[in-house]
């Protein structure tokens, strides 16, 4: 059983490893049951395994995350089916679980998606969290070394990292189309994508003030805000006057590769992403990204891509377009094919399989 919260209800990277590592678990000839927060109860059969939501309520000002506050519904669920383990995504209000596999003699995995270092301004706080995780489960999950660093920092034994992975096959260097590129920009302006949620934390201002830093260099260049949010209104007031375009939510995962396959070149300015998929989608698509060089994204593009401290990601930009354009484009693409989920689904039943 995986037990999740702060999952979007149409998008987002951790209902997309939700969704890919129910495929993989699925497909090994396990029976994975995903246990999420909903507007109402549901239950239901998917490619990813059995689905069932729990009434949660919204949190304020979160633009459409919920989360599970009833722990006598989410152990119902748990005394009902009778996991052989648990796979839980949320160090919050879910942590309780972790006693709880622990009282029933159940193997029990955190998997950690966000970092409580920078979401949190007191490290002392984060430190002490950090330890009751560590303490509660048998093992912890990071995606990268990065995520990971808040635990070295105190001392936990039982943390394991394993990478995400990235569709390969929809996210392609052929899903480029021309046509849509016509209806963003002109031949000769540079395109450039930032394919994120609109909320504080991915910091998605940091895409206008880069456009704003080009266009006052002379360059032709326009932005595609790809995504929704909480700050979709503020944004869309700082960029009157600017060439750029919302699109808002795109339900069709075909319809984003695309976009991301189009563009010139895209920007992750979130600084403290733990593993950053919708940068590695763009790399799959053969498209270089500029990230956040506070955040675990420099280590996952490596040589294909370029890092950026601070407000403005323009310097990333020019690195990237002093690089010829085949040479940027094929580097990207390499670069994630060496992040599969068959890769990542192989990692993650790994360490279940140790724990039995």
């Amino acid at each position: 059983m995986r037990l999740a919260n702060f999952v979007m209800p149409r998008s987002g990277g951790l209902r997309t490893a939700l969704r890919e590592l129910g495929k993989g678990y699925a497909a090994a000839g396990h029976e994975p049951v995903l246990v999420i927060p909903g507007p109402d109860h549901a239950d239901e059969l998917t490619e990813h395994g059995r689905v069932v939501e729990l009434p949660a309520p919204l949190v304020p000002m979160m633009g459409g995350y919920r989360l599970l506050l009833n722990n006598r519904a989410v152990s119902q669920v748990l005394g009902e089916l009778k996991p052989d383990r648990i796979e839980v995504s949320d160090r919050t209000t879910l942590r309780w679980t972790g006693r709880w596999a622990k009282r029933e003699g159940v193997p029990s995995v955190m998997v950690s998606h966000e970092s409580l270092d920078g979401l949190l301004p007191l490290p002392a706080l984060s430190a002490r969290l950090n330890r009751a995780t560590a303490r509660h489960y048998d093992r912890v999950i990071c995606t990268t070394a990065w995520a990971a660093r808040e635990f070295a920092r105190i001392g936990a034994g039982n943390v394991t990292q394993v990478p995400l992975g990235v569709d390969l096959d929809l996210f392609h260097p052929s899903k480029h189309d021309s046509l849509l590129r016509a209806s963003f920009a002109k031949p000769d302006e540079l395109l450039m994508v930032c394919c994120t949620r609109l909320s504080a934390e991915k910091r998605p201002a940091r895409a206008l003030r880069t456009l704003e830093t080009l266009l006052a260099d002379g360059v032709a260049a326009t932005l595609v805000m790809a995504g929704d949010g909480p700050l979709r209104g503020r944004l869309e007031a700082e960029a009157a006057g600017l060439p750029v375009t919302f699109t808002g939510f795109l339900s069709d995962r075909s319809a984003v590769a695309s976009l991301l396959a189009t563009a010139d070149l895209t920007l992750a300015p979130g600084p403290i992403e733990t593993f950053g998929l919708a940068a590695l989608e763009a790399l799959a698509c053969g498209t270089p990204t500029v990230v956040s060089s506070s955040s675990a994204l420099p280590a996952v593009i490596g040589q294909a891509g370029a890092a950026v401290a601070g407000e403005d990601l323009s310097g990333g930009v020019y690195e990237l377009l002093a690089r010829p354009e085949p040479q940027r484009r094929a580097a990207a693409r390499a670069r994630a094919e060496t992040f599969g989920w068959d890769a990542a689904v192989s990692g993650f039943l790994a360490v279940h399989e140790s724990l039995s």
